[in-house]
């Protein structure tokens, strides 16, 4: 009974502060604010009794975005959010549209409101936490949950998680899914449990069905309740739905149908009146707090694999719209909203308050809130990265060569800063150079395994799999990938253990990844992304692996810092900035654009002279740096990025000796440089030097820009110093060839460079 009333409390309270944001609070814009007041009912019953009863503190729970007001509501109930967030739902400042780790006022454990991502984040979070455990001898002993709608689970990032091999080992994951049969415009026609259950009966995972409430099944034990049965189950969702809007006194006899079963069904609802019979149809398991109690201690027991409870729920649960197909969006009016406080026991005059101080309800939200408390993570020591590890790079060397001997050199220079990196990929580790550091560190698994191939010599990756590995080998699917790269990359805040995750994958499927990537970084996951090989440089493999829009991608992405090295020595540099920037308060993550195309590393010209070198590396990690500098004033600027550069060296040593003098700058960050630009125009707080030490006034000249991508990542360098610009670049799919004729069909080789800087100049 107690926890029933808290139920309606939480019910009322999520579905006030969604008509206070629209019927309330005055919104000049004109513009709908909206909420989900039917998808938060659907939820309240599965919420209730899992925070007000069945978690514990070190558990972590993924709440469905449209329920963000019935996670608010408990918070408030537990005295873990301040009233006058309540009137402030989607406002400035106020409560977000759906749950945010980082940016709503009360606990919040994983932003969601990108779907299936939410989901899914709890497995990359029990990965992590395991791996977490594994390393530093944490104690992180919780489940990690989900609560799902039926409908997310069209998403495919819901079943490319669920297949990865690793998965079924995940004993601390549950799913709870809010089976209400609907979607955002319609009742969906072919949803079933047994189906879907199937499906992770298949992947391994331990399946639970509430279906029907007490109230049903007692009608069910009873003359006639088999029929009655029957008739339910083998019913279609729309028929049930209209069933749950149907006039109270026509209920039973459209429940009762024209079939064989009918008879039994009325003589079985003979003596029950016409409200209790809707009361019992809507009875479904989902909203029996004890049958959802039962169930959670069922998963409970079962700790070898995943669990998924199909909880049957009703979209709008005591709600004037309950069962409607258009009731998503649906609000209440004033009318109804002040109906609804009557039969739920609130007052509408007083829509905010709480229950009694000494009440059986208050002091079980007390309880609540006790049993949940966590002391803060506390902040682990930061972590010394070095500025540079002390390699030569003298000879013709890719920067993913490069990256692969780079993780080496952290392993033996910098060990503390290696103990802390950890590696994923999703089945490209030997091709975007990982073999070596696997070999170095190890396979990352819950198990230690054999390597069955130790023995044969022309392995050149030993899978080497034990709890102590640093190395995360998933299947070939990228979102797998960066899901689990956002939850490694939020352990400094959850766990109090700061990692470094790097993941690698194919340039061209960045974009593929990005969105839950983006996800990841808006939900504080902090970690670098290395896009590998880049561009049309990869000749052979053609349009399918050759990315063209990637740079722009990174430049524009917030949370994160895009690079692009030409060169071995500048790769050293800014990926040791980017690590620094990861696991703490502030961090960002970094995306690294690197090449296979092996070039003469003297091309970078590194200063000897000790001071001369630092103040490059400075340059370096700030977005570029002056790689040359003609006699007198520049006829025009040669701007490169990455693995272009030798053509653009050998463009102004052309044009050199046809009498135009020109200044030749290396971008390893478009990123950076576009950032100082808008901190020079007011816009941010910081520095801008980079700016003039880029592009100094006194040497204001045209400018050519050279990228091996779209031309337009580029074009805001004009209005750095005012200046006319070409920007060169790939602005259509790839194809097959030779490095050398792709550069010249795409208008990026030595002699394009030139006569765009000719064409500029006649201007």
């Amino acid at each position: 009974m107690v926890l029933q009333k808290i139920q309606e409390r939480v019910l009322w309270l999520a579905v006030s502060m969604v008509h206070h944001a629209n019927k309330v609070r005055v919104t000049p814009s004109g513009v709908k604010v909206g909420g989900h007041q039917a998808s938060s009912a659907s939820m309240v019953s599965i919420m209730t009794a899992l925070f007000f009863q069945h978690l514990k503190a070190p558990d972590r729970v993924s709440v469905k975005p449209h329920a963000a007001p019935v996670l608010h509501a408990i918070h408030y109930l537990m005295g873990g959010l301040d009233e006058r967030y309540l009137t402030q739902l989607r406002a400035f400042g106020g409560l977000q549209s759906y749950p945010s780790r980082t940016k709503d006022p009360d606990p919040v454990d994983f932003s969601t409101g990108s779907v299936g991502i939410g989901a899914t984040a709890s497995i990359w979070s029990a990965l992590a936490q395991r791996y977490v455990k594994d390393h530093f001898a944490t104690s992180g002993q919780g489940r990690h949950i989900a609560l799902i709608g039926d409908a997310e689970l069209d998403e495919g990032a819901v079943w490319e998680a669920l297949v990865d091999a690793m998965v079924p080992r995940l004993g601390e994951v549950l799913w709870i899914v809010d089976l209400n049969r609907q979607s955002l415009d319609r009742v969906v026609p072919d949803i079933a449990a047994g189906r879907i259950g199937a499906m992770f009966d298949a992947a391994g995972w331990n399946t639970v069905t509430v279906k029907y409430g007490s109230r049903l099944r007692e009608l069910f034990a009873i003359d006639g309740g088999e029929q009655l049965q029957y008739r339910i189950d083998s019913m279609g969702n729309e028929e049930y739905q209209h069933l749950l809007c149907t006039p109270v006194g026509e209920v039973r006899h459209a429940l009762a149908g024209s079939g064989a079963e009918g008879p039994a069904i009325l003589r079985l609802l003979k003596e029950v009146d016409d409200e209790s019979v809707v009361d019992a149809l809507s009875n479904l398991g989902g909203h029996d707090l004890g049958d959802l109690l039962e169930a959670f201690a069922e998963a409970d027991r079962v700790t070898d694999r995943p669990t998924v409870i199909f909880a049957y729920t009703i979209k709008a649960w005591r709600l004037p719209s309950q069962g409607h197909p258009g009731n998503h969006s649906a609000l209440l009016s004033t009318e109804q909203w002040r109906a609804l406080g009557q039969e739920l026991g609130a007052d509408p005059a007083d829509p905010w308050a709480l229950f009694p101080a000494g009440s059986p309800e208050s002091h079980t939200c007390a309880a609540a809130a006790e049993r949940l408390y966590r002391s803060p993570v506390a902040p682990h020591c930061a972590i010394q990265v070095p500025v540079e590890l002390g390699r030569s790079h003298h000879t013709s060397e890719s920067t993913q060569q490069a990256f692969g001997r780079f993780l080496l050199d952290v392993s033996r220079h910098a060990p503390e800063v290696a103990a802390r990196i950890v590696t994923v990929s999703p089945d490209v580790a030997s091709s975007t150079n990982l073999g070596g550091w696997i070999n170095r560190v190890g396979i990352w698994h819950m198990e230690d395994r054999p390597d069955w191939f130790s023995d044969d010599r022309d392995t050149l990756v030993h899978w080497k799999e034990s709890h102590k590995g640093q190395h995360i080998e998933l299947g070939i699917a990228e979102v797998n990938l960066v899901g689990l790269l956002s939850e490694l990359g939020a352990t400094w805040s959850r766990d109090g253990e700061p990692l470094m995750p790097i993941g690698t994958l194919y340039d061209p499927f960045v974009a593929r990844a990005l969105e839950p990537w983006s996800f990841g970084m808006y939900a504080g996951g902090q970690s670098i992304l290395i896009g590998t090989p880049s561009g049309i440089t990869l000749a052979p493999e053609g349009g399918a692996h050759q990315s063209i829009i990637t740079p722009s991608i990174g430049l524009e992405q917030p949370g994160c810092i895009a690079w692009e090295p030409a060169f071995g020595q500048d790769l050293e540099w800014t990926l040791l900035a980017a690590l620094s920037n990861l696991g703490r308060p502030g961090g960002t993550s970094g995306y690294f654009r690197l090449s296979t195309r092996p070039i003469a590393q003297a091309l970078a010209a590194v200063p000897e002279d000790p001071e001369a070198r630092e103040d490059r590396r400075r340059a370096v990690v700030e977005g570029g740096y002056r790689l040359r500098e003609t006699e007198g004033h520049p006829n025009v600027t040669l701007v490169g990025v990455g693995a272009v550069m030798p053509e653009v060296l050998s463009a102004a040593a052309e044009l050199e000796a046809n009498s135009v003098a020109c200044d030749v700058v290396c971008i390893t960050s478009a990123d950076l440089v576009f950032r100082a630009l808008r901190r020079r125009q007011g816009f941010g707080s910081g520095k801008s030097d980079i700016l003039e030490r880029l592009f100094p006034r006194d040497r204001a000249a045209p400018i050519v820009s050279v990228l091996d991508g779209h031309p337009h990542t580029l074009a805001f360098l004009a209005a750095i110093t005012s200046t006319p610009i070409a920007c060169l670049g790939v602005d259509d799919f790839g194809q097959v060839g030779e490095v050398s004729d792709l550069y010249k069909h795409f208008g990026i080789d030595a002699a394009t460079i030139v006569g765009a800087t000719w064409d500029l100049i006649d201007q």
